[in-house]
């Protein structure tokens, strides 16, 4: 895509995923850092943009806060479940309390008697890690799938980089940046998203149905993202000169 097809910066509405693409992943969700420079970076950028920056995440909206205290962005957390407006105003889901708590008893269990395993819970959501245990996955698949069919078909399972997680299956990524357009102060701007897992792929799909900029973070896979940066590093080199030149078409 010409650099001609961008609009001016003035009118871009930046949406970024976070770990694998701000942040290189790690073997935990806790073993991350927001180092000050990035805080600096990113504020700098929603300034350039007059606001039209958020995050959109897999973490809840209160790890993001966490990461990157003392700064607060509008932000998208748990696959698009939450959603934090420009004014504050959080939006959840309403799930069955009762039931999700009894899911996460049951997966605690079978994470307690297996080494390397992690649980991450996102109080409607619940996340199993394997990075530390590969050789986990089939078995984490088949206890996570069971679990999927106690819940019914409001949830979903989310695949992502040695991770799947139960989740309500109304929102996703896409969905998020679908809302956050019609809000100010995103509204008439031209959407850019960049990821850099499956998660992130529904929200690919939703940018280009908007006539925006599609970028995957990562070695060249297929995807439904018309662009590609290396890797953290170069996401954060492109942050520097937003608005930057597109980067190359992904390998075919």
């Amino acid at each position: 895509m010409p650099d001609s097809a961008l609009h001016s910066r003035d009118g871009w509405a930046l949406f970024l995923d976070v770990d694998g693409t701000l942040l290189e992943l790690a073997e935990t969700p806790q073993g991350v850092h927001v180092s000050p420079a990035l805080k600096q970076l990113l504020e700098d950028v929603r300034w350039r943009l007059d606001g039209a920056l958020a995050l959109v995440s897999g973490r809840s909206l209160a790890n993001l806060d966490q990461l990157f205290s003392p700064l607060q962005f509008i932000a998208s957390g748990v696959h698009g479940c939450e959603r934090r407006t420009a004014d504050g105003h959080v939006l959840r889901p309403e799930v069955d309390a009762a039931t999700i708590s009894r899911v996460r008893n049951q997966l605690a269990e079978f994470v307690r008697g297996h080494e390397g395993l992690l649980l991450e819970d996102k109080h409607y959501a619940v996340a199993m890690h394997f990075r530390r245990a590969p050789e986990m996955k089939d078995e984490v698949y088949r206890v996570m799938n069971d679990v999927l069919r106690q819940l019914g078909p409001t949830f979903a399972l989310q695949a992502g980089k040695s991770v799947l997680e139960l989740r309500p299956g109304a929102w996703t990524k896409g969905s998020s940046i679908e809302s956050f357009m019609v809000e100010p102060p995103f509204i008439g701007r031209k959407p850019v998203f960049i990821g850099d897992d499956v998660t992130d792929e529904d929200a690919f799909a939703v940018v280009n149905d908007m006539g925006g900029v599609s970028i995957r973070v990562g070695q060249a896979v297929a995807t439904r993202a018309k662009h590609r940066l290396g890797g953290v590093s170069e996401v954060l080199r492109w942050l520097q000169t937003v608005p930057p030149v597109v980067p190359p078409l992904p390998a075919q």
